[in-house]
């Protein structure tokens, strides 16, 4: 039933300029439309698709700081969140207050606003932006919001200009349209882009009255599911926050797990990599962030059940001093790339001797041109280091420098630890060696047992009392 409905919404996708002339034909929708850094894109989406005099009551670009500064007030930087707010705020208001006794009984009002670095002449900058709607959804009503954070990915700054132009058009015909359905609105947001990525969302937040109900935890986490980005995260209190904003300028440590629940390895794991990462040349505890990833294969479905279940392993992990990063990289090169996207600082990846099935996997790596060799090289390719916490299996201790990875890799291996790429991580508590999450996770529905004594003890009683992942309660 979910293919077949997710397929008929597909089939009714509207393209640009039929979503424009339909707002355009909508006597009741009335706004004004400004937009800073890649011209006036969603403005002329309008103008082109006809009868724009029915919907468009200004349209203003203030490119100058100064400018911009008397009309918006200051900001601490030109092309952020806080201006955005400005924005839409200051336009609404004025629209409002200037129709005020003329449409404002039969109108539903709007302010769509957009800042944005894109391509420049004169350096190759990170083209990102800010993008947001606020409307009413009923003549006279309190105003709602969607805001968006976006990474333009065309070549020039017309590319990514008219990129932008039908993402706004499609943003403001969604915030109308859609929103009693905000997954389907974000479904839409790329519609008649193409097949080339274009524009990558890693941030978006619904607020207002009309949005009370929404949780922005699962609408980001389902911006990996739409395709919209590859990665979103969440900081350590657990809010949606831009990796770019998270990640910039700081040494990275990525812990990957299921977090099924948070074990006590995880922690020492977490230890033990700060440890090493804070040894590093150029690492600075004060620049130092600890992200737990989880990776999408961890959260396949779709329903209800897999968003309670990924909103409390977020939960469990903020408790914890976590930020946390859910990503679809299910190659570890890929992540390390990702991150790289957004600092140049060391970056370091800890991981149990457990997931050497995975990193050393010939077939992990089919469909590369160099194969494991590539991968490798990527992985490794600058200021990246690899921390392998022990295990115990079969009753015997595990690892890094007794791990079985095969005749044929067994070089690569030594190579990788010879040059310190890969360093075998402290043991913490050797009593927690044997703790594994998967069958932790068998355990916790039937209620309180001995597996709390194998997570943090906060985490142990977030489960009992909040029931998750289907445990039964305190016996």
């Amino acid at each position: 039933m979910v293919k077949d409905k997710n397929a008929q919404r597909k089939r009714n996708r509207k393209l640009t300029q039929e979503k424009a002339l339909e707002l355009n034909l909508d006597p009741s929708i009335y706004g004004a439309v400004v937009e800073i850094g890649a011209g006036q894109e969603v403005a002329r989406q309008f103008f082109s698709a006809g009868a724009a005099a029915g919907t468009i009551a200004k349209t203003m670009s203030a490119y100058d700081m100064q400018v911009s500064d008397d009309v918006y007030g200051k900001a601490g930087r030109y092309v952020s969140r806080e201006r955005v707010g400005q924005m839409l705020l200051h336009e609404y208001n004025l629209v409002v207050k200037r129709l005020e006794g003329t449409r404002d009984v039969d109108s539903k009002f709007f302010s769509y606003a957009a800042t944005v670095t894109a391509r420049s002449y004169s350096q190759k900058n990170e083209c990102h932006g800010w993008i947001g709607v606020r409307r009413q959804s009923e003549p006279g009503g309190e105003p709602s919001e969607i805001i968006l954070h976006v990474r333009m990915l065309d070549d020039t700054n017309h590319q990514q200009s008219e990129a932008l132009g039908i993402l706004g058009v499609n943003l403001v015909y969604g915030a109308y349209h859609l929103a009693d359905d905000p997954k389907h609105l974000i479904d839409c947001l790329q519609d008649g882009m193409g097949s080339d990525k274009r524009i990558e969302i890693d941030f978006i937040e619904f607020s207002g009255p009309d949005f009370a109900k929404v949780e922005n935890r699962l609408m980001n986490l389902h911006l990996i599911r739409s395709w919209s980005c590859r990665a979103v995260m969440f900081d350590a209190d657990g809010q949606s926050i831009v990796p770019a904003s998270a990640l910039r300028k700081k040494d990275t440590v990525v812990i990957r797990g299921s977090f099924k629940p948070p074990t006590k390895v995880h922690m020492d794991m977490k230890e033990a990599a700060r440890k090493h990462f804070l040894q590093e040349e150029g690492v600075q505890e004060d620049k130092l962030l600890v992200v737990a990833e989880i990776t999408m294969n961890e959260l396949s479905d779709e329903d209800d059940d897999a968003d309670s279940d990924f909103l409390a392993r977020v939960d469990l992990l903020n408790e914890l001093g976590f930020s946390v990063l859910v990503s679809d990289y299910l190659r570890f090169f890929r992540l390390r790339s990702w991150i790289r996207r957004y600092t140049s600082n060391r970056i370091g990846i800890v991981l149990s001797v457990l997931d050497f099935n995975y990193l050393f996997d010939l077939e992990y790596y089919e469909g590369l041109e160099g194969g494991i060799l590539e991968a490798m090289g990527k992985l490794f390719s600058d200021n990246t280091n690899v921390y392998v916490y022990p295990t115990i299996r079969d009753g015997k201790l595990v690892t890094l420098d007794n791990v079985n990875v095969g005749p044929d890799l067994e070089y690569l291996l030594k190579h990788l630890i010879h040059n310190r790429r890969m360093v075998s991580a402290d043991i913490i508590d050797v009593a927690n060696l044997q703790i594994s999450a998967r069958e932790l996770a068998k355990q916790i529905p039937a209620g309180a047992g001995d597996w709390q004594e194998q997570v943090p003890p906060e985490t142990a009683k977030s489960i009992i009392k909040r029931g998750l992942f289907g445990c039964a309660g305190s016996k």
